[in-house]
């Protein structure tokens, strides 16, 4: 069959890419004929770095130099595999972990739900099960006892070279994690989880990850106070800035509360919200000023940044951000920790920090979205300030992950006329491409496939949602109250050229709920892409 690769195939010496992306094999896009070619690595890349997957590279692994590296490479990976399987090396995951290796069926119920599989064109090397049986055949083969006796026989197939090692790595950030495909699965088997494992491995043993989430991720978030290098100084004069803005915008004076002891509610954004979408933080500034509530933010480090990249591929930088920020509300006394329109910090504070916490530390946590749909019920509105199409993406993280599935449609029934629902929705609705960290990844080509791959099944969603009035005079807002898909859908539609071609744009929830303030200035520029 046509783009199939076997498993030993990732075993060979050849650097020539494995798979090689055409444009004509990927899914059609509706409404779009138009695609640039897909352009080649320049060759220095290519000489320095690994990119024998697919011709792109997420991360960019260093070709080994000599025997030793390699063997050290190879060693490394089955050491944190090694420990990946005891309590003490996987206290997140472990039991989740042990029945995805144990117990696959390879039905194929993952494959049709992956996005990025169908996207592709249906090349295996994307699917979910090819990269866990991957996984599997090294797990069985070095770790459980028929694998010790007959490891050869069993599983001769399978040759732990470093090009198989470092093409496994690349292979776990094809993956956007969202959890469509362990969803599907009839026994529950999570292929997104091995997925997370991988990079973890790769993270904790080897000191490999993408730069983007690790150092210029967690690592500054942890140093400096935040993930996009703002300062807590930095973070101050925003603030002042969003008062100015509120008044000059809203024609509202508030005094937005910094580092107020004993409020009910310590409020955590994504700081890419004050660099990229600072209406945000200012609609949530005006929404709970008018809604009478105790709330504060925090200009301590890590405080005013709700990013939590750890999710994605480190649980140790995860604990170390997510108990930082119960630290900071304790030292405030406040009663909870409301996280902003953030998916991924939603998943990591809300869900994923459930087993760090103890008596002793415990505070409360929750997304901003349930709360934000109890206040509107307390406002009056005149929907007709948002009379414009309006479709909802529903973040991985908020909606499959955490459970949240009808607040942000309470708001937006309220809010928006011409609101319509994208298909499928709800906790099946699709990954924006950019879920995993590929929002924030700009490494040598990645930028290329996201945008050609991962990103096409919504790309796809978005156009269908809006076939009715696809003219270019109407204007149109893909409503997702999330940083990291905001991000990302930022990118595909300066990509696609959906703003100059549809008029498609994007914001938060939020906004579009001040915007039908009747006592306030109109909050939305349908005349401007952001």
């Amino acid at each position: 069959m046509k783009n199939q690769i076997k498993i030993k195939d990732f075993s060979k010496e050849s650097m020539k890419p494995l798979v090689k992306l055409e444009i004509k094999d990927l899914m059609k896009l509706v409404l779009l004929d138009d695609e640039p070619p897909l352009k080649e690595p320049p060759q220095f890349w290519t000489e320095k770095y690994n990119f024998s997957l697919d011709g792109h590279a997420a991360i960019g692994i260093p070709v080994p130099q000599n025997d030793q590296e390699k063997e050290d490479l190879v060693k490394k990976f089955l050491n944190g595999l090694e420990k990946e399987l005891t309590s003490e090396g996987n206290w997140t995951f472990l039991q989740q972990v042990l029945l995805s290796l144990d117990y696959c069926a390879k039905c194929g119920a993952c494959e049709e739900a992956c996005p990025i599989y169908i996207a592709s064109g249906k090349k295996n090397i994307y699917s979910p099960l090819f990269r866990s049986e991957l996984f599997r055949r090294l797990y069985r083969k070095h770790f459980t006892t028929a694998g010790r006796l007959f490891g050869k026989v069993i599983y001769g197939d399978i040759d732990e070279t470093w090009q198989l090692i470092t093409r496994l790595i690349e292979l776990s950030y094809r993956c956007n994690i969202c959890r469509r495909c362990a969803q599907a699965c009839p026994i529950g088997i999570d292929n997104g989880l091995i997925a997370h494992e991988i990079r973890k491995i790769a993270s904790q043993e080897m000191g490999i990850a993408a730069k983007e989430l690790h150092e210029k991720g967690t690592v500054i978030q942890l140093n400096v106070g935040s993930s996009t290098g703002l300062n807590p100084e930095g973070f101050k004069r925003i603030v002042k800035m969003m008062e100015e803005d509120i008044q000059e915008k809203a024609g509202l004076k508030i005094k937005i509360p910094v580092d107020v002891k004993g409020a009910d509610i310590l409020l955590i954004h994504n700081a890419g919200e004050y660099i990229s979408w600072i209406e945000n933080p200012e609609a949530y500034a005006i929404i709970f000023e008018k809604a009478g509530l105790s709330w504060t933010l925090s200009s301590e480090p890590v405080g005013y940044d709700s990013v939590n990249y750890g999710v994605w591929y480190d649980d140790v930088q995860l604990a170390r951000i997510a108990l930082r920020h119960v630290e900071i509300a304790h030292k405030l006394g406040v009663k909870k920790i409301v996280v902003g329109e953030c998916g991924h910090a939603t998943k990591a504070l809300v869900v994923t920090a459930e087993r760090l916490l103890t008596k002793d530390n415990y505070i409360p946590r929750e997304s901003v979205l349930p709360l934000l749909s109890e206040v509107v019920e307390k406002f009056e509105f005149d929907p007709e300030r948002n009379r414009f199409p309006v479709t909802l993406h529903d973040p991985c993280n908020i909606v499959r992950l955490s459970g949240i599935v009808e607040p942000q449609r309470k708001v937006l029934k309220k809010v928006a006329p011409l609101f319509r629902e994208m298909e499928p929705h709800g906790v099946c609705n699709y990954c924006c491409g950019g879920g995993s960290g590929f929002a924030i990844m700009h490494s040598y080509n990645f930028d290329q496939w996201k945008n050609k791959v991962a990103a096409r099944m919504k790309v796809n969603q978005i156009l269908e949602a809006f076939k009715d009035e696809i003219n270019p005079g109407t204007y149109k807002y893909v409503c997702a109250p999330c940083s990291n898909c905001k991000g990302e859908i930022r990118d595909f539609i300066t990509h696609y050229k959906l703003w100059e071609k549809f008029r498609i744009n994007y914001g938060g929830l939020a906004e579009l709920v001040v915007n039908a303030m009747p006592e306030i200035n109109s909050y939305i520029n349908t005349n401007e892409f952001k």
